[in-house]
C-alpha cells in the first residue's frame, strides 16, 4: 500500500487529481468487463482481478506520462474503454493501474477524397458509425457490439462483424493508427493505400491486447452506403450441404455482404419460430443493383444444386432489425444461476463439419441448449459460433459449468487443430491456451513483448505472456 501511495503521489504530478479514481465502486468495477463468467462472478461479489487506482486520460502526453510513471514503480498497466470484452481483455491481472481510455474521444477527421475516417481510440463504435450515415457513408464494421464498443478495441482484440465478407475483418479495414509503447514512445503506423518498405509493421499491435503499446487513434477505411441491398432466408436439407454451399460460392468469387448458416437448433431463434426443423441460412447481396441482383442469382444456383430453397426475406429482415439485440444471453446471466456463454471459433472445410459434431456432441449434456452458427466466410474455411444457455441451481454452480464449458471446448478444438478464436481474442479465458494453439509462433510473440515491454508492465496476464 505504501507503494501504491507513492505511486498515487506521483501519478497527481502528471493527470489531474479528479481523473485520479480510488474509491471502492471504481475498483470493483475494473475487476469486470462483459465475460460471462465475470459477470457471475459480480453477482457473488467476487472481485478477483482488480485495480488499485483507476486513471482516466484525455490526452497522449497523459497516457505517455504514466507509462513513464508505471515503469519507474514496476506497476502494471492494464487498458481498459467501453470493457465490452467477453473474454477477460481489459481486467488487471496483477492489481497496479488501470488506464481509463474513455476519455479520448475528442478527435474525428473525416477525409472524403482519400475515403477515410480518424478517431481518438476512445470514440463509441455505434456513434461513429451513426455519424458517417448522415453523411452518405459506412465503415462496413458492424459487430454485434457496435455500439458498447470502442473503436481502439475493434484493433486491439482483432475483431470483426457481421458483414465481413463483404467487408473484411478490422485488419482489412485499417489504414493507420497511432500507438504509445510502455517506455513512452509515440509511433505512427501506416500504408496509404499499400507501403512494401520492410514487413507490414502495422500489424504488430492488431489483436495484441494492449500487451505491446497503448492503441490511442485509429485511421479506419469508408465506404459509401450501398445503392442496393437484397435479402432472402433459405432453407437447406442439412448443416454439411450449407457449409458445401459456402465454400462453393468462396470458389465462385462471390461477395455477399450477409452471410449466416444457423443449425436447426439455433435456426428456431433466428426465424423466431419454435417449429422450424431445418438449418437456415440467411443472405444479403449489395452494390450497384444489378451486381447486387446478379450476385444473388449467381448464389440461389448454388443453393438450388445443392437442395435448398427460398423461403422468403421476413426471417433474415426481422434479424437485422435486432442484430445488436444481446438480451436473450445479458436476463439469463442477470438471473439466479442462469448462465450462457458465447465461444467463437474457426477451422479449414476439410475440418469444420466433424468439430461442430465434436463439440455438440460433448456440450449438449453441459448446457440446456447448444445453437451453432458458422458468419464469417474465407476461401480456406469459416468461423463456427457455439452459444450455450442454461441454468443451475445456484451463481456458484453457474461459475463452475462455465469453467467446465470452457474447458472442455478449448481441449476439443485443440484436438481438431482448430482456430480458439476467431473475432473475441483471447483474454484472460483463453490465456492458459494460448502457448499450445500458437505453437512455435508463440516464441516470437515472446520476443516482441521483451523488446517493446521489456519490464512487462503493460496488461500481464493475457495471450499467454
Amino acid at each position: 500500500m505504501s507503494d501504491i501511495s507513492h505511486l498515487i503521489t506521483a501519478l497527481k504530478t502528471a493527470v489531474p487529481e479528479a481523473q485520479i479514481l480510488t474509491d471502492r465502486d471504481t475498483l470493483q468495477a475494473s475487476s469486470h468487463d462483459t465475460w460471462p463468467l465475470s459477470t457471475k462472478l459480480r453477482r457473488l461479489g467476487c472481485h478477483d482481478y482488480q485495480a488499485d487506482v483507476v486513471v482516466k486520460v484525455t490526452d497522449e502526453q497523459q497516457i505517455q506520462q504514466v507509462l513513464a510513471l508505471a515503469t519507474a514503480h514496476d506497476t502494471p498497466v492494464t487498458p481498459r474503454a467501453l470493457a465490452s470484452s467477453v473474454t477477460g481483455q481489459p481486467l488487471p491481472t496483477r492489481g497496479g493501474i488501470v488506464l481509463d481510455l474513455t476519455g479520448m474521444t475528442h478527435h474525428r477527421d473525416i477525409n472524403t477524397t482519400n475515403l477515410t475516417v480518424e478517431v481518438s481510440a476512445g470514440y463509441n463504435g455505434g456513434q461513429l458509425e451513426d455519424e458517417l450515415q448522415q453523411m452518405g457513408w459506412t465503415l462496413g464494421h458492424s459487430p454485434q457490439s457496435l455500439y458498447q464498443s470502442s473503436v481502439g478495441g475493434w484493433l486491439s482484440t482483432l475483431a470483426t462483424g457481421q458483414f465481413s465478407s463483404y467487408y473484411g475483418g478490422i485488419e482489412d479495414l485499417i489504414t493507420a493508427y497511432t500507438v504509445i509503447l510502455a517506455t513512452g514512445e509515440k509511433i505512427r503506423l501506416k500504408a496509404s493505400p499499400r507501403a512494401a518498405m520492410g514487413p507490414d509493421l502495422r500489424q504488430l499491435f492488431i489483436g495484441a491486447e494492449g500487451t505491446l503499446g497503448i492503441v490511442t487513434s485509429v485511421q479506419l477505411k469508408m465506404f459509401p452506403l450501398p445503392q442496393t441491398r437484397l435479402f432472402d432466408s433459405l432453407e437447406l436439407p442439412s448443416v454439411e450441404a450449407g457449409l458445401t454451399i459456402m465454400r462453393e460460392q468462396a470458389m465462385a468469387g462471390l461477395r455477399p455482404f450477409l452471410l449466416r448458416l444457423y443449425d436447426t437448433n439455433e435456426a428456431r431463434h433466428a426465424m423466431q419460430n419454435p417449429q422450424q426443423d431445418k438449418p437456415v441460412m440467411f443472405l444479403g447481396t449489395q452494390g450497384v443493383e444489378t451486381v447486387a441482383r446478379a450476385e444473388m442469382d449467381a448464389f440461389m444456383a448454388i443453393v438450388h444444386r445443392h437442395g435448398g430453397k427460398s423461403i422468403g426475406s421476413e426471417g433474415v429482415l426481422k434479424w437485422m432489425d435486432r442484430r445488436f439485440d444481446f438480451s436473450t444471453v445479458e436476463n439469463l446471466l442477470d438471473s439466479t444461476g442462469g448462465f450462457a456463454e458465447t465461444i467463437e471459433i474457426a477451422h479449414t472445410w476439410d475440418g469444420i463439419a466433424s468439430l461442430y459434431h465434436d463439440l455438440n456432441k460433448m456440450l449438449t449434456p453441459l448446457a440446456g441448449e447448444v445453437l451453432s452458427h458458422f458468419s464469417h466466410v474465407y476461401p480456406q474455411g469459416t468461423s463456427m459460433y457455439m452459444i450455450l444457455l442454461g441454468r443451475e441451481e445456484s451463481d456458484a454452480a453457474a461459475v463452475e459449468k462455465l469453467r467446465t464449458i470452457w474447458r472442455e471446448t478449448m481441449r476439443v478444438c485443440l484436438e481438431h487443430n482448430a482456430e480458439l478464436s476467431h473475432h473475441h481474442g483471447g483474454g484472460l479465458v483463453r490465456s492458459p491456451y494460448a502457448r499450445e494453439s500458437l505453437g512455435s509462433a508463440h516464441l516470437l510473440l515472446r520476443r516482441l513483448k521483451q523488446a517493446l515491454d521489456p519490464n512487462g508492465v503493460l496488461n500481464p496476464g493475457k495471450l499467454g505472456l
